[in-house]
């Protein structure tokens, strides 16, 4: 009889190890980096080519919003751009003319220095030409004044055109990374504001497990080791696809309220970020559960 109760005992025991063994090491779900791509531009949708669920490629054309009032806008300014620089070409026709009066004038000036040597002409007559010369310098530099202005004008415009070509740049939808769309927030014909999100997309070829451990786990824990991770295939069998960790918490936390239990909701733990590839089965907010390749830390 006391054989009996001992093979018993040995057998409750056999189980309960087993049961240990088949125990995860940690729990949690996947998640993976959601963009929200929002309006850069004020005004109605025109174009939105986008449906959930649909999977994009980077740099692809969505949509686009109304850009009639800048188009307008950046051609009256190319006009006001055109006319300004024409003046450029009209001052530097006056500065031409006087440049060639000076030379008029200084051979004027030659031909009185030489007379004035034979004394066949008056002081007067050079003090009126150094005179004619005087002035036409000062001309001269203040066209080349009104030059610089006038280029300064024209340099502006063409930083309002750069501005103008931004803004309709910034009024096409271009979708920034290749992922799937998860939600739609907007519709063509609707009215966006600047910042008003459009729709939300993630890269789903990667999905990332987030999982907890406590502190007695993070030496079976490193960053680029291989880690088993499973979810439910059905309800009695799981799906198993191996991960590596890309990022452990440095600072320990309370396990989320998400844990089933209150004993082990109030004990501190690390959250761990464990990559693995997708093949579709894995959606986030799925849960998910670890086991540590390494099997030193199961327990018998």
């Amino acid at each position: 009889m006391k054989r009996f109760f001992l093979g018993i005992l040995a057998g409750i025991a056999l189980i309960s190890c087993s049961n240990d063994k088949n125990k995860p090491d940690a729990y949690g779900s996947f998640e993976a980096t959601e963009v929200m791509v929002s309006s850069l531009a004020t005004g109605q949708i025109m174009k939105f080519d986008i449906e959930e669920g649909q999977v994009m490629d980077s740099g692809k054309l969505v949509g686009y919003i109304d850009t009639t009032d800048l188009y307008l806008k950046r051609k009256q300014v190319i006009e006001t751009r055109d006319a300004t620089a024409s003046r450029k070409d009209d001052v530097t026709s006056q500065i031409a003319v006087q440049e060639q009066n000076r030379e008029n004038v200084l051979v004027e000036k030659n031909r009185v220095e030489r007379l004035l040597k034979d004394g066949a002409a008056t002081q007067k007559q050079m003090d009126d030409i150094n005179a004619s010369l005087n002035l036409i310098d000062k001309q001269v530099a203040s066209l080349k004044i009104q030059f610089g202005g006038i280029s300064s004008q024209v340099s502006s415009i063409v930083q309002q055109i750069a501005q103008l070509d931004e803004s309709i740049r910034r009024s096409k939808i271009i979708n920034p990374i290749r992922g799937t769309v998860l939600t739609k927030y907007a519709e063509k014909d609707e009215v966006a504001t600047y910042g008003k999100p459009l729709y939300k997309i993630a890269d789903l070829s990667e999905i990332t497990l987030r999982a907890y451990v406590g502190g007695s786990q993070l030496p079976y824990v490193k960053l680029g080791s291989m880690i088993d991770v499973a979810f439910d295939k059905d309800e009695k069998t799981n799906t198993h696809i191996s991960g590596v960790v890309s990022w452990i918490s440095p600072s320990a936390e309370f396990t989320p309220k998400t844990i089933q239990t209150k004993e082990e909701r109030i004990n501190l733990v690390y959250a761990v970020k464990i990559r693995v590839k997708n093949d579709g089965s894995m959606k986030i907010g799925m849960p998910g559960e670890i086991r540590f390749m390494n099997t030193s830390n199961q327990k018998p």
